[in-house]
């Protein structure tokens, strides 16, 4: 495993993102955060710089389906911070309802957040990784993506399965062409966040508890990996295999 001792982290007000960016400042990492809640990071900052006096934190408005700001705003944070060495991109929207429900809005925005903005990351963090010629490419996508999903998971799921495609994708790519630029594609199961506030299963995670794997998973920097890995290293092939009507009963 190679020491990054730089992250950048998207979404990184709340959830699972904020929920990282604890876990890496504990572990004296400095942070780049960004989000559209600038407020939120500025709280944010200010309590990890005090409880971990050694880190920088550099904080950032950011709406991922802005591309250029995308480019402008993750340059200026690998120029501040003296290169970043990791990029986690974690934005993500879980809005939706029903195809054809008359809530076309929600899942646009859900759409637009979750692959064009994945997409607009994954082109700037490359542009800087590329140059450098080493670094860590983390797409946080999720086990919905395994399989399509029905009412309100429906386009979330199926932006997810976007992520993972996508990274899958670059790690081929750049595996085939011997570079130093790691691409790892994070699944996330059920953890306890806002996303999943209207979700109910028996297979919810805690929130520290998922946000530890989550970290250690990432750490280890995997080519792919289901997070955590119990129950969902066995869930998860199912989940591409069995009848949809059994599958059904895991998601």
């Amino acid at each position: 495993m190679t020491n990054r001792n730089t992250v950048l982290i998207t979404g990184a007000s709340a959830g699972l993102g904020e929920g990282m960016a604890r876990r890496w400042a504990a572990q004296g990492k400095n942070l780049a955060l960004c989000a559209r809640r600038l407020d939120r990071l500025e709280v944010l900052r200010a309590e990890l710089e005090a409880s971990n006096p050694s880190i920088r934190v550099a904080v950032r408005a950011l709406d991922v389906t802005d591309g250029d700001a995308v480019q402008e705003t993750f340059g200026d944070l690998d120029a501040e911070l003296g290169g970043i060495d990791r990029f986690v991109l974690n934005a993500g929207l879980g809005k939706g309802a029903s195809i054809g429900s008359g809530k076309a809005h929600a899942n646009r925005e859900t759409a637009m957040v979750n692959v064009i903005g994945t997409l607009n990351q994954a082109e700037s963090a490359m542009e800087i990784l590329t140059t450098r010629g080493e670094g860590h490419l983390v797409f946080i996508s999720s086990v919905s993506s395994l399989r399509g999903m029905p009412k309100a998971q429906n386009t979330y799921g199926a932006s997810k399965a976007f992520v993972s495609s996508l990274a899958q994708g670059m790690h081929a790519e750049l595996d085939s062409a011997g570079s130093r630029v790691v691409v790892t594609d994070i699944l996330p199961g059920y953890i306890r966040t806002d996303i999943n506030r209207s979700v109910k299963t028996s297979l919810m995670t805690e929130f520290d508890e998922g946000v530890d794997a989550l970290v250690a998973t990432i750490d280890a920097e995997p080519t792919r990996s289901l997070v955590p890995a119990k129950p969902w290293k066995a869930i998860g092939p199912l989940l591409t295999l069995l009848p949809e009507k059994i599958s059904r009963r895991f998601v």
